[in-house]
């Protein structure tokens, strides 16, 4: 198996500020974990964004979900897109940014990462796009570690609920935590 990738899942404004309508509560916790794991995976690292999907581009639920959401659909340059602080070093070292108008981003990784990678995934909201982004590896052959306290959901209750769910796929998917990470060869 080739070298890990880490895949920091949606680290963006829209996601994380407290005044956000999608701000996740946990996002300190995980994004000081993330700015630990960004200096060991350097060069092999991807990060995601959401972005609205185009108005002429929202095929089936699209529409009714930008319609609920009317404070996301915007211009997917809004500042409210852009990814934080704590991934921009990463991205001057040469990370790869994908972005994408769904939830999972499992179509990008693979772009970059060519088939069957082994991939430790970090990211907002666990019960939301990193789901949505490690079921889909899982399933086409990748190996995927996910780092539990590197990932922030919508609340307490969702991020066990979707850890529960992902954890529920072995040996495909295995949840581990950030020291866990730090102190094995992945």
């Amino acid at each position: 198996m080739s070298e890990p990738w880490l895949v920091v899942i949606d680290p963006q404004r829209i996601f994380a500020a407290p005044d956000s309508e999608w701000g996740s509560p946990l996002w300190p916790g995980a994004e000081a974990n993330i700015a630990t794991l960004l200096p060991r995976f350097s060069g092999r690292t991807i990060i995601t964004r959401w972005v609205p999907p185009a108005p002429g581009r929202r095929e089936g639920s699209w529409s009714a979900y930008m319609a609920a959401w009317p404070f996301a659909d915007r211009d997917p340059a809004d500042p409210l897109f852009d990814v934080l602080d704590v991934v921009r070093p990463a991205i001057q070292g040469g990370a790869v940014v994908v972005d994408a108008p769904t939830f999972g981003k499992w179509e990008q990784i693979v772009a970059v990462t060519g088939p069957a990678p082994h991939l430790v995934v970090t990211g907002v909201a666990t019960d939301c796009c990193v789901i949505s982004t490690v079921l889909p590896a899982a399933d086409a052959g990748a190996t995927i570690s996910v780092v539990t306290d590197a990932c922030a959901g919508s609340s307490l209750e969702h991020q066990q609920a979707a850890l529960t769910v992902m954890g529920l796929y072995p040996p495909q998917v295995d949840l581990r935590t950030t020291e866990d990470i730090l102190r094995s060869p992945v």
